[in-house]
């Protein structure tokens, strides 16, 4: 026999059947933060994350790993399987964008929202929208300026190979100099390389002016002069660099083992505790100790071959190890 449902009922169900998701946790395992973890208690990785109340569950013996966590992820704004994209929001904003990620742009794909293909007159109306919506975005000079810095931004991260701390701060030191007006008169790639060198010394990311240089083809004295007015006119306080930073870079390069990266580290543990680090380069120190460490070590590198992975001349080397050889007779 048939039964018909009223429309209230019907509803009502629909109302119930969305609660119950809503109440339902949630097994996150796209999530690799969460399910790298392991519970303390027995010692499993099956996690359950309940998404109402922001607590982290073992799945096996229900011990609560974590409270109050912090959903980063897009909001859904719709709960069936019918819809193509269920996301409400997008991404958090970052000053990394010139629009701090809050403008909206017209996709690329060239279909409606039933997933069905545009027609040809209206795939050139679209096209024309783009265009004019790209254009709008960046409506002013300072705009279109800072929109160029933080494009050449996102290309050196890559190049350099550097986090988004990093390009986060140099984009807080860009947006900064905008606000002084030092940005007028001179050029965007300078100033980019600046920055970005400025923000890795800030993290203590072990990159030098050359390396910064090379990555956006400009010379070495360009950067150079633009990051001494940004120091000076935003009045930068920089960390003292530690040498032992650039170790482990100039070992991976120069294809180094551990045993010599480690004794290289102890020799600069003593150096800096014997006063002899202060007011050298931490990238000529780093290369001494690394070619001195090898020496003792018995694994046979060449002063040219740490020199070019450090990036510092044969000549700087041999100076500072004058210095470190005392360390190793004593």
């Amino acid at each position: 026999m048939k039964v018909s449902l009223t429309y209230t009922q019907i509803t009502l169900r629909i109302c119930v059947k969305w609660i119950i998701s809503q109440n339902t946790p949630s097994i996150c395992p796209l999530n690799t933060s969460i399910s790298a973890q392991r519970c303390p208690s027995c010692g499993k990785s099956k996690m359950v994350s309940d998404e109402n109340t922001g607590e982290l569950i073992c799945g096996i013996c229900g011990f609560v790993v974590n409270d109050k966590l912090e959903d980063t992820g897009a909001e859904w704004r719709s709960f069936a399987n019918d819809e193509t994209n269920r996301a409400r929001a997008g991404a958090g904003t970052s000053i990394t964008m010139h629009d701090m990620g809050l403008s909206t742009i017209i996709g690329a794909v060239n279909k409606d929202s039933t997933g069905k293909p545009l027609s040809a007159s209206m795939k050139s109306s679209i096209e024309r929208l783009r265009t004019w919506d790209s254009r709008t975005q960046a409506h002013s000079s300072a705009d279109r300026n800072l929109r160029q810095a933080l494009n050449e931004m996102d290309k050196l991260k890559d190049k350099l190979a550097l986090g988004d701390a990093v390009v986060e701060k140099a984009a807080y030191i860009y947006r900064k100099a905008m606000e002084k007006k030092l940005v007028r008169g001179r050029s965007i790639q300078g100033l980019v390389a600046a920055c970005l060198y400025a923000a890795c010394r800030n993290t203590e990311t072990p990159r030098t002016l050359d390396d910064v240089a090379k990555g956006i083809n400009i010379r070495r004295k360009d950067v150079a002069r633009c990051y001494r007015l940004i120091f000076r006119e935003l009045e930068l306080k920089m960390p003292v660099v530690d040498p032992v930073k650039g170790v482990s870079r100039i070992a991976s390069i120069a294809e180094l083992s551990e045993k010599t990266k480690r004794k290289a580290v102890a020799i600069l543990d003593k150096a800096k505790k014997l006063g002899i680090v202060a007011g050298k380069d931490p990238m000529g120190i780093a290369a001494a100790a690394l070619y001195l460490a090898c020496i003792s070590g018995g694994e046979s590198k060449s002063q040219k071959e740490i020199s070019i992975a450090s990036g510092v001349t044969e000549v700087t080397i041999r100076n500072r190890c004058a210095g470190l050889r005392k360390i190793l007779q004593d």
